[in-house]
């Protein structure tokens, strides 16, 4: 192999996996890193946005579409559970966890039940372009793009929007926000339901490249919360570099000694990221500032 081939490789292997832990991990940003909530219900969401995805493309929906209503149907139902479930356990952090681990099992089950253990997803398009002898997919580097765009998405939203600026004014300040007007329960549902929708969006656009089955929401999970647990508090200043500190641990060991070398160096590298900054890459870019 020559040294543009190992370049372009190794800059694409970073690229997918950055862009793998920032969609694995937007949503579970919001609803963890942001309101507090632990859901373990994450991966249900994601696989939920995958199969929507791909009933919408058997209806004849182009692709785009049919992430768009996949997105869409997560954030909906993700609204729903906020109402029946998530919202009297806002203050019981040890109840929310019991709680949403159900909705996972009662998901993952009703799913295998209704749909059995696998079902047809969607080919990948855009096909392929090489770079000396190695072969690479185009629709890679939508997801790569996509990341991207999540990120300044989520930035906009919550930074430069009315509807931002409450949903950070109720998760700091519930009971002044409440005095002054705001409808907290309507700002903690749509916040949920964004970030539903966010998983949603990552098992949508991740359909064409995997298998349709009732637990796949469990191939994202764990990435996503080591990802928001090194990122720290502050989903839109620790996310993204978490994602590429993580994705380079990975992307290298997984190069040099296959893909369960990347897994077990992703959970080492949190491990000492944890030891080192208790408070995550966050506390240590606010130490900075202050």
């Amino acid at each position: 192999m020559d040294l543009a081939t190992a370049v372009v490789s190794s800059a694409y292997q970073f690229g997918d996996a950055f862009a793998f832990l920032v969609l694995s991990a937007c949503g579970l940003a919001v609803i963890f890193g942001m309101m507090g909530v632990i859901n373990l219900a994450h991966g249900e969401f994601i696989m939920c946005g995958a199969y929507m995805t791909v009933f919408a493309v058997g209806w004849g929906l182009p692709l785009p579409l049919a992430i768009l209503c996949g997105s869409l149907f997560a954030g909906l139902v993700g609204m729903v559970i906020e109402r029946l479930v998530v919202r009297r356990l806002y203050a019981r952090p040890l109840d929310s966890i019991l709680a949403t681990w159900g909705v996972s099992l009662i998901a993952s089950q009703g799913t295998l039940i209704l749909f059995g253990p696998t079902m047809r997803g969607v080919g990948t398009p855009l096909g392929s372009f090489t770079v000396g002898a190695l072969s690479f997919s185009y629709y890679r580097l939508v997801l790569m793009a996509t990341a991207l765009a999540v990120l300044l998405l989520l930035y906009f939203v919550f930074n430069k929007t009315r509807f931002g600026v409450l949903a950070r004014a109720t998760i700091q300040a519930p009971h002044m926000a409440n005095a002054l007007g705001v409808d907290t329960n309507r700002v903690y549902a749509f916040t949920f339901g964004i970030g539903a929708a966010l998983a949603g969006l990552t098992g949508g656009i991740y359909a064409p490249t995997m298998t349709m089955i009732p637990t796949m929401g469990t191939t994202f999970i764990m990435e996503a919360f080591v990802t928001v647990v090194v990122g720290g508090a502050d989903v839109f200043i620790g996310t993204a570099p978490a994602a590429a500190l993580l994705a380079i641990v990975k992307a290298s060991l997984t190069s040099w000694q296959g893909q369960l070398a990347g897994q077990i160096g992703l959970l080492l590298a949190v491990i000492v990221v944890i030891r080192l900054l208790p408070k995550g890459i966050t506390g240590f870019i606010l130490k900075d500032r202050a």
